[in-house]
């Protein structure tokens, strides 16, 4: 016998809240935004909608069906199960945060703020909500990027890895295509950013620009990434000649640490970084598994 499905409910904690949080009443954090020329309303207004959304949603639920929440913090501890559905209600990047966590689990985004929020990933208002948990096997798989060190500590992002040195000290480290059985260089440098097409509009879009945008950039689906370093410095020990290029689905990027110290996070989350020291290895390429956004 089957499980019935379980939708999760993924949502973040509102500027609203954390305000109110830090100054203990609603009234103090007022006057503490006013002595600063800021109107508490427009951010309260924002929590309603994020409230309100959250409920339609939660009201959109089939009967039948399990339900829970998590919050953005708690989602390293939250156990996923196959047969559940997530629902995301927030913003962009938080479908990013989740991806990391899932196994081939449907996804819908839900915009709380829209006009606000590009709408990337949460496509949908939550008045959709009922119709897109009937279909949830109408997805677009997007493709993902991974980085795996040599002992075995793995990380999966759906925008981009970053690879360097923690704060704003030069990471030293081999960078390597292709197993090293291509191009190798050592090199010193604000470390190494591989992103995804879904990343295509975000941080690695950034980087695009500023290199003049003479590599295409991958489409959400295309199992195809781009790759950047970033400020790599010439110097009679390290070069400059491997800062840009594509990896296919086969392809890998090799980086082998020569600093104390290297972190590598995805989707801008530090605090859920791998750690690498001197001589380890880590390949970054293409991951096997996809994020399944429902009504794409």
């Amino acid at each position: 016998m089957s499980l019935a499905p379980r939708a999760v409910l993924v949502h973040r904690t509102t500027e609203y809240e954390e305000l109110v949080a830090r100054h203990g009443t609603h009234g103090q954090a007022a006057f503490f935004l006013s002595s600063r020329g800021r109107d508490i309303e427009e951010i309260a207004e924002r929590h309603r909608r994020t409230r309100r959304a959250l409920a339609e949603v939660t009201a959109a639920i089939p009967l039948t069906w399990r339900q829970t929440r998590v919050e953005r913090r708690d989602l390293d501890r939250f156990l996923f199960a196959p047969e559940d559905v997530v629902v995301v209600v927030g913003q962009d990047g938080l479908v990013a945060n989740v991806a990391k966590y899932l196994a081939g689990q449907p996804v819908v985004g839900i915009d709380t703020d829209p006009g606000r929020n590009p709408g990337v990933l949460v496509r949908h208002r939550p008045a959709d909500a009922g119709a897109l948990l009937a279909a949830t096997a109408d997805v677009e798989e997007l493709t993902m990027v991974e980085a795996v060190a040599d002992d075995t500590q793995r990380l999966v992002a759906l925008n981009e890895i970053y690879l360097g040195a923690a704060g704003h000290q030069t990471a030293r480290y081999r960078l390597g295509l292709d197993g090293d059985g291509g191009a190798a260089e050592a090199q010193a440098s604000s470390g190494v950013l591989v992103g995804t097409g879904t990343g295509a509009t975000g941080w690695i879009r950034s980087v695009w620009q500023e290199r003049g945008g003479g590599l295409r950039l991958p489409g959400p689906t295309e199992e195809r990434l781009l790759w950047y370093v970033r400020e790599a410095w010439p110097s009679p020990a390290t070069g400059t000649a491997l800062v840009a290029g594509e990896l296919s689905a086969a392809g890998r990027l090799t980086l082998t640490v020569e600093s104390e110290r290297l972190i590598a996070f995805g989707d801008g989350i530090e605090s859920d970084a791998v750690e690498l020291t001197w001589g380890q290895r880590v390949t970054v390429g293409v991951c096997g598994e996809r994020l399944r956004l429902v009504g794409g």
